[in-house]
């Protein structure tokens, strides 16, 4: 696999009796999709929980489409506090050390305990799914006799956007149906402060949609409790090369189709050739929200003002923005810019009365726009569509090439810089190419509406129906992959993949020894 993958990652764990106790790899797309979008990570390990024959365990997160990718895989025959410390210190190994901002975990001490060793800085959350699973369960009764409590909860979870917001909605649901005895809602009350989101919006998470945590795993549809080893390796094939597909198809989209308008804002035409489609539509969607807020200023004439924010029929709920002028920067109650990397509508609000008419360029995470993964121009098209058959053979090809080249470059001062010159000229010249791929493409597959339109209604409807936890028909809903009656190997059994040099390390072992 390393031979045909140049970069691939991967390392093994030994126990005291030099059995396999845990592996974790990382393939080369993995790894450079890590170094542009691992701010916000997450580490699923629900596979265990739901006893799969397979016990994985992937890293993921979002790219600039916000389409959940793969940074990493593991194999966790064992669970131990030791395993999650040897797992996350390879993890860093494998991404050079470079830590993400946050990460969202499942509920489990000894991950927690880990975390708190490997990444002592970095925001940690537990992942609102496996918090929740048990909901359907625990409040069977309630739903049964008050349908709407479930919305209600689902409004006081996910759409609550202080933490002050948060409790007083808590209280008033525990109070409105009495339920104050209630064992289960009392435990998942206690570790708020751990799971609810109003509880991280200080920090980036990149969550785009209040669902983020209940859109699957990223091996959904290619995995379910039944798929052996063998077949999990090529399953494992097949869903890196979908990502990578609707990676592109987005790409393509977003370069090569012209978005729809709806104000005559010069800062909305701004944000549509700087963001992917996807961000684009929620900003989109916060800046014609503007139209419905009023700001006041409340405090300060020179350069730091605040202002109240509201909406025209609501102005109960009041959000407060600050701005200090001189330098265009601006804080908003709802923390929606640190928890996403978007503005809001009403720090939006305020930057139209005060004559703010482009948006910063402190504004426009470089993760979320569409030259996220190049420092090339903005305007290259996405690939072609239609040749994707031999997509990997041509991208490992081309990456055995470079690697290369960065091996000979690396050499010296002079070496490098000879070899950083060729490749900037060689990505022109690949941009030249792109740039015409584009102008070859299928007339229908251009857009062809106007640049504004004046409609101020919203513009787009959300992306699922509001879930506070998962179907259970979801959870359980995968391709049928093998025979069920297949029966269970045994690691010694195991027929696994030859994956170059193998590097070993028994429990105590640092993770700088690994051969990469």
């Amino acid at each position: 696999m390393q031979a045909e993958n140049p970069g691939f990652f991967y390392a093994i764990q030994l126990n005291e009796d030099n059995r396999m106790a845990n592996v974790f790899w990382a393939d080369a797309r993995s790894r450079t999709a890590y170094m542009h979008f691992g701010d916000a990570v997450k580490l699923d390990t629900s596979y265990r929980v739901n006893q799969y024959r397979v016990p994985f365990a992937p890293f993921t997160g979002l790219n600039h489409h916000g389409q959940m990718i793969l940074f990493g895989c593991a194999l966790l025959f064992d669970d131990s506090e030791a395993s999650f410390v040897w797992l996350f210190k390879t993890f860093l190994t494998a991404m050079n050390d470079r830590r993400p901002v946050s990460l969202i975990t499942d509920q489990d001490r000894a991950i927690q305990t880990a975390m708190s060793q490997v990444f002592p800085g970095v925001r940690h959350c537990i992942n609102k799914w496996h918090v929740l699973r048990e909901g359907p369960e625990k409040l069977a009764h309630i739903f049964h006799v008050h349908p709407n409590f479930q919305a209600e909860l689902y409004n006081c979870i996910n759409l609550t956007e202080t933490i002050e917001e948060f409790e007083l909605s808590w209280s008033s649901i525990i109070e409105k149906y009495n339920l104050g005895a209630h064992d289960w809602l009392h435990s998942l009350y206690n570790a708020r402060a751990q799971w609810v989101p109003a509880y991280f919006r200080d920090s980036f998470f990149a969550a785009i949609t209040p669902n983020q945590g209940f859109d699957g795993s990223f091996f959904d549809g290619y995995v379910n409790q039944q798929t052996t080893l063998p077949i999990f390796f090529r399953q494992y094939e097949l869903a890196i090369e979908n990502w990578f597909e609707r990676e592109i198809e987005a790409d393509f989209d977003t370069i090569c189709t012209t978005p729809v308008l709806r104000t005559p804002s010069p800062m909305e035409k701004q944000a549509a050739d700087l963001y992917t489609r996807k961000i684009f539509t929620k900003f989109q969607e916060e800046l014609v929200e503007t139209f419905v807020y009023t700001a006041n200023r409340i405090e300060g004439d020179g350069a730091i003002s605040r202002f109240r924010v509201a909406k025209y029929e609501d102005v109960n709920k009041v959000y407060i923005v600050t701005l200090n002028y001189p330098e265009i920067r601006a804080n908003c109650s709802c923390q929606m810019f640190e928890y996403s990397g978007i503005l809001c509508r009403h720090i939006l609000t305020v930057f139209t009365v005060t004559n703010v008419l482009t948006l910063p360029p402190h504004y426009i995470l470089k993760r979320w726009t569409r030259n996220a993964k190049s420092g090339v121009g903005t305007d290259e098209c996405g690939g072609d569509l239609h040749g994707q058959e031999s997509l990997t053979s041509r991208y490992n090809s081309l990456c055995r090439e470079a690697i290369k080249y960065a091996e000979d470059g690396a050499i010296a001062t002079e070496t490098y810089n000879v070899a950083m010159a060729a490749l900037n000229e060689v990505g022109k010249k690949v941009s030249v190419v792109r740039k015409t791929v584009a102008k070859l493409a299928p007339p229908d597959s251009l857009a062809t509406g106007a640049a504004y339109d004046d409609k101020k209604s919203s513009t787009s409807a959300p992306d699922t129906a509001p879930l506070l936890w998962p179907q259970q028909d979801e959870i359980t809903r995968h391709f049928n992959l093998n025979d069920t009656g297949t029966p269970a190997q045994s690691v010694s059994d195991l027929n696994l993949p030859r994956m170059a040099p193998v590097s070993l390390h028994r429990d105590d072992t640092h993770p700088d020894n690994m051969v990469q």
